[in-house]
């Protein structure tokens, strides 16, 4: 059986049949307005559906900003359409914050080409050919472990394949100097042997961890065999980036591939930071009979807060960094502002403490400093996860 499609009138919902006293049927809470739309209407409502992106961006950053506890009080007190919700205010700001983030950190690099350095002179003091052979294979060692490495980018190998064939057109030329008939100078990088490295296929790399250990290959017999083969991948993946950061060679791109992926894990450690801090707040003021979800609403907006801080700190960053060339002078105001944002965080977090649970200042002061230790041991433990799933990837 079909129904025909009806259209809402003046004073009946086209869903529920109810007189409309309204935008929206209080009934069954269906809009009036129809959702056949031009394309530009429906990204304004998809928007707004994610991120309640409005004009309540204006009445929730700035008291968010200067006003602490301001935006919790007016939720608990049942004023909250006006506002972003804390969710979703915290989620939007913690994304842009960690996107924002790793652009300050290399700034001024737009993109990592490394500065590959060869020590062919060192071949001028070598006086028979065999030592020359040695010099060569010992600097050619220094390249092959970096070469190895999976999170290396085209351009850096490049670089390294251009070191190599200079390396061994230098020892080449050092050898005929000493008379060596057999030396031939290479042309291109065809010519040059290859570097010695991992034989195993990709199937046995990701199959088998290179540990060396009774437990290697990892297996956890309750877990499903794709699990166990994930949990072996990432073991050797952790090995393989671990034995890139403190083998020789030059490190750079290691370390910015790792840092990029360490911010790309930083999100989630964080919203397992969340209940975590929500649940010591509750344990703190076990006393004030407030439900879980209150807590949940300061940590969510303190978090908030604190995104918002990192975001404008970094952004105050980028901005001096593009205006030193141009006006130098803005580097001073500019340091000062992120100084005074560094100074405000603490401060802002203690009178918002103060203003929500309103106990007297040496009770706030004394939990705030307790609340706040406890805090900076589960944020280690976040980077400390981040930075493992980060080294796994």
């Amino acid at each position: 059986m079909t129904q025909d499609l009806t259209t809402p009138t003046e004073l009946q919902c086209a869903n529920c049949g109810a007189l409309l006293q309204g935008e929206f049927c209080h009934v069954c809470g269906q809009s009036v307005h129809s959702v056949l739309k031009p394309v530009h209407g429906m990204l304004e409502d998809t928007l707004d559906l994610v991120l309640n992106i409005d004009g309540r961006v204006v009445h929730t950053l700035p008291p968010l900003l200067l006003r602490p506890g301001f935006l919790t009080l007016e939720y608990f007190a049942g004023r909250r359409v006006r506002y972003l919700a804390p969710f979703r205010l915290m989620f939007a700001l913690c994304l842009l914050a960690f996107f924002v983030l790793p652009l300050a950190l290399d700034s001024g690099d737009a993109l990592f080409v490394p500065d590959v350095h060869v020590q062919g002179s060192s071949f001028q003091r070598a006086k028979t050919p065999a030592e020359v052979d040695r010099l060569l294979k010992k600097q050619l060692a220094q390249l092959t472990p970096t070469q190895d490495i999976p999170v290396i980018g085209s351009l850096a190998g490049k670089e390294l394949d251009k070191a190599r064939l200079q390396l061994v057109r230098e020892a080449m030329q050092r050898r005929i100097e000493l008379g060596d008939k057999t030396a031939v100078i290479p042309a291109s990088l065809d010519e040059v042997p290859k570097p010695p490295g991992d034989t195993r296929s990709p199937a046995d790399r990701e199959q088998r961890n290179p540990f060396d250990q009774p437990w290697d290959p990892i297996k956890v017999s309750w877990l499903p065999d794709f699990l166990n083969q994930r949990l072996n991948r990432s073991a050797a993946r952790l090995h393989d980036n671990l034995t890139a950061m403190s083998g020789p060679g030059d490190h750079s791109a290691v370390n910015e591939r790792l840092i990029g992926q360490v911010f790309a894990a930083l999100p989630g450690a964080m919203f397992f930071m969340l209940p975590a801090f929500a649940l010591l707040l509750k344990l703190v003021y076990l006393f004030k009979r407030r439900l879980y979800v209150e807590h949940l609403i300061v940590a969510l907006h303190s978090h908030a807060f604190l995104f918002l801080s990192l975001l404008l700190g970094t952004l105050t960053h980028l901005l001096g960094v593009a205006l030193k060339p141009h006006a130098p002078w803005l580097g001073g105001p500019l340091n000062l502002l992120t100084a005074a944002l560094c100074l405000w965080a603490p401060t802002y977090l203690l009178i918002m403490q103060k203003r929500v649970y309103r106990q007297g200042w040496p009770m706030t002061v004394l939990k705030y400093l307790f609340v706040g230790w406890c805090y900076c041991w589960l944020l280690a433990i976040a980077f400390a996860g981040a930075f493992l799933l980060g080294l796994a990837e």
